[in-house]
């Protein structure tokens, strides 16, 4: 299912990463066309950013991707990325 793609970890990666690019190919042009090209990226980047998929709805499922996979079965993607960094603490270092 598409929504439940958009709103895995994967697919939030993916959204942020086309969003940057359309907004930096868009600053980089320096027009008009380019700054709202770059206003248009902006909302894939945060959208995957903040974890919000605006096309749950369009499907009948909730706005929130937290809720999506839930919902679809996606069980620990929450994070961004794969492990939650660890603790300063318990960082292992070569001294030991």
């Amino acid at each position: 299912m598409m929504v439940g793609f958009m709103a895995s970890r994967t697919g939030r990666w993916t959204r942020m990463l086309a969003g940057a690019s359309l907004v930096v190919g868009g600053l980089s042009t320096g027009s008009i066309k380019g700054k709202l090209m770059a206003l248009g990226g902006l909302v894939p980047l945060l959208a995957g950013a903040f974890d919000v998929c605006l096309f749950g709805p369009l499907f009948g499922l909730p706005l929130k991707g937290e809720a999506i996979r839930r919902k679809v079965g996606l069980i620990g993607e929450d994070s961004l990325l794969p492990h939650p960094p660890m603790p300063l603490t318990e960082r292992p270092t070569l001294l030991h």
